[in-house]
């Protein structure tokens, strides 16, 4: 897949899963609306992506629903959980914070079951000082100097918070987990790379804060290049509590496909 955002061609996954839902709602894409939290790059996983849409119909139950939406979706896409949302929910603009993972397979062999996953570093990590380094990240500042520039995006405020960045060593897997209030566009890949970079040793940890204070891509790119997207996962979005409570009266949340469900009444599954 080629991202999230909607194209044609290649297809993305907003496009991939538009189209089940046209095909469930009888619905118009523009009429739809579906929107996502996050606009991952291609190659970029999702765990926890969330994502809202508009329809017209009420449900008793969305089981079915939810079953025939994946029914309808290629084999690497399932959606996990249908839920009713408040009329103010925005799955993009209602989001307080998203929590990104990247996977560094640190063995001297790669396992090939880990090769989509994770991204193989051929030299010995020093989790240890990845920490070190990574804490200098955590608090509100200026990422320009850790964000690739896009058409469209230059009013983007660079000023983001981070609240949560650890190094979880898990055999010879490197787990990087940052939350933050947002994320400028390929910030996390950069902050990986330079994380790289000093996990190897070749630069000291505190070269995390003069790159900050530089507020310079340039300065960035004199030590590292950002990593390639397959290590990368959006593991979850954060809400607030008020846009998290259902409507009086909705059907309750999905569980996807049950042992209940012995069959689909639904004409298009």
């Amino acid at each position: 897949m080629s991202g999230w955002q909607y194209q044609a061609s290649p297809p993305t996954v907003q496009c991939v899963i538009e189209r089940a839902l046209t095909k469930i709602t009888n619905l118009d894409r523009k009429d739809l609306n579906l929107v996502g939290a996050g606009r991952t790059d291609a190659g970029v996983h999702a765990w926890g992506q969330v994502a809202h849409f508009i329809t017209p119909f009420n449900y008793d139950t969305l089981d079915k629903v939810h079953a025939a939406l994946n029914g309808l979706l290629p084999s690497d896409i399932r959606v996990r959980e249908v839920s009713p949302a408040a009329p103010e929910f925005h799955a993009r603009f209602s989001a307080k914070g998203k929590i990104y993972r990247y996977s560094i397979y640190n063995g001297t062999i790669m396992d090939p079951f880990q090769r989509h996953l994770a991204y193989h570093s051929v030299y010995r990590l020093n989790a240890g000082v990845m920490e070190e380094a990574a804490n200098y990240f955590i608090g509100k500042h200026d990422f320009s100097a850790f964000a690739n520039s896009i058409r469209n995006d230059g009013v983007r405020d660079p000023i983001k918070t981070i609240s949560r960045f650890v190094v979880n060593e898990m055999g010879p897997v490197l787990q990087l987990e940052v939350e933050g209030s947002g994320f400028l566009y390929r910030q996390v890949r950069n902050m990986v790379a330079l994380l790289l970079q000093i996990g190897r040793e070749a630069v000291p940890p505190d070269i995390v804060p003069k790159i900050l204070e530089s507020r310079d891509r340039k300065e960035l790119a004199k030590y590292a290049l950002s990593v390639p997207p397959h290590g990368l996962c959006l593991v979850g979005v954060k809400y607030k509590e008020e846009h998290m409570q259902l409507p009086f009266g909705c059907p309750e949340v999905s569980f996807g496909r049950q042992h209940c469900i012995s069959k689909c009444k639904l004409p298009f599954y």
